[in-house]
């Protein structure tokens, strides 16, 4: 499959200046963040074929090469190798620059890295999902959720770092603290020189001589944490709250993962949620249905009275305005309808059976208007007689 063009990608002119070039690729990378975008693969290739774009495009010397020989003089991909094989870490190592170490307000991808100063990378902790069930009640007027939940959590004996005193590191001697390693390999095109973690202290730029016990020199252990949830009101099934900063620490200090908080719903005994309405089913017994009567109808908030007016017809809805759900973050709320049906009993006794047939005889139990529908049946057994 052939490349599409760079400055397509960052929908930028060949001329574009490298502060626009700059600007075009917070936009895309901000867009197609994987914080922002979870479980969207389709997301993250562009989120990468953003980053290759901007390796390229922000780099004089391989702009002017892609400029004058296409993908072809940048050796099919970004900065000799990256491409369709350059990794989140990849990412966020070439151009945490860019966002000057806080990434426009999301974190860094799941279990990766995050820029800080000078090019070093820390480690962010992965994030946690827990499932939280609401009834209609919590689901209508919010709800702080307490929740156990069992994760990765800083050393308490090191304070995180890993070390036995808090203290006893070294700087990296492959790395001298930087924590990438810089290669430079010879293509056909000249010299290309890449950045990767260093594979000896991992990024951190240090070397624990002295490991804690404890965490055997992780800086975080597995621990339960008992956490609260404020959930707004109006949520509904399958949707997912973010809590940032709590999910896994970090291994030797870093930023902590979130916790991604998933909705489920319980089944009401008497109430089906259609949106941000109600719905509820009401049987009327025949004598309620032909004399009227007041019946109790179930709210989030309780029983209320309704009056079912004389000669009620099955199949009628009523409205009751502002008894539904409310939405999120809305000040708008939702129905309660009322869906009326009039219970027909299969079998009688001998008794019950002479009252209805009794009732049949009588004129007012007798359908009104015409079954012909004004001729409409008559015109129809003519055309084919």
């Amino acid at each position: 499959m052939s490349k599409r063009d760079y400055y397509e990608i960052l929908e930028v002119s060949k001329n574009a200046s490298a502060e626009e070039i700059k600007k075009a690729y917070r936009k895309k990378a901000i867009q197609y963040h994987p914080d922002k975008n979870p479980d969207d693969k389709s997301a993250e290739e562009k989120f990468k074929e953003a980053a290759e774009a901007y390796e390229v495009l922000s780099d004089p010397s391989k702009r002017q090469r892609y400029d004058q020989y296409g993908h072809a003089g940048v050796g099919g991909s970004a900065g000799g190798g990256f491409g369709g094989g350059m990794s989140m870490e990849d990412i966020f190592s070439h151009f945490g620059d860019i966002f000057g170490g806080g990434f426009g307000g999301f974190g860094g991808f799941g279990g990766g890295f995050s820029s800080r100063g000078g090019g070093r990378r820390v480690n962010k902790g992965t994030n946690l999902r827990v499932k939280v069930k609401l009834n209609l009640q919590e689901i209508a007027n919010g709800v702080e959720k307490k929740i156990k939940v069992k994760k990765m959590v800083e050393c308490k004996h090191c304070h995180g770092s890993g070390a036995a005193d808090g203290s006893s590191h070294s700087t990296c001697s492959t790395c001298r603290g930087t924590g990438q390693v810089t290669r430079i390999s010879n293509t056909i095109l000249g010299q290309m020189q890449t950045a990767s973690v260093c594979p000896t202290c991992e990024g951190s730029g240090k070397i624990i001589t002295n490991k804690c016990t404890y965490c055997a020199g992780e800086g975080v252990v597995r621990d339960e944490e008992v956490l609260s949830i404020n959930i707004p009101a109006g949520v509904e099934e399958g949707m997912q709250l973010q809590v940032s900063g709590k999910g896994n620490a970090a291994r030797r200090g870093g930023v902590n993962g979130d916790l991604l908080v998933v909705i489920e719903e319980e089944r009401h005994a008497e109430l089906v949620r259609d949106g941000n309405d109600l719905i509820f089913n009401l049987m009327l017994s025949i004598p309620d249905a032909i004399l009227g009567a007041p019946i109790e109808i179930p709210t989030i908030d309780g029983r209320v009275k309704v009056k079912i007016d004389p000669g009620t017809q099955p199949g009628r809805i009523l409205r009751l305005r502002g008894k539904g759900l409310p939405e999120v973050n809305s000040y708008g709320r939702g129905d309660l309808l009322v869906h009326i049906n009039v219970f027909i009993p299969k079998e009688v006794n001998k008794d019950d059976r002479k009252v209805v047939e009794k009732l049949r005889e009588s004129e007012a139990f007798q359908p009104t208007g015409s079954n012909d529908d004004g001729g409409f049946f008559s015109r129809m057994k003519n055309m084919f007689e």
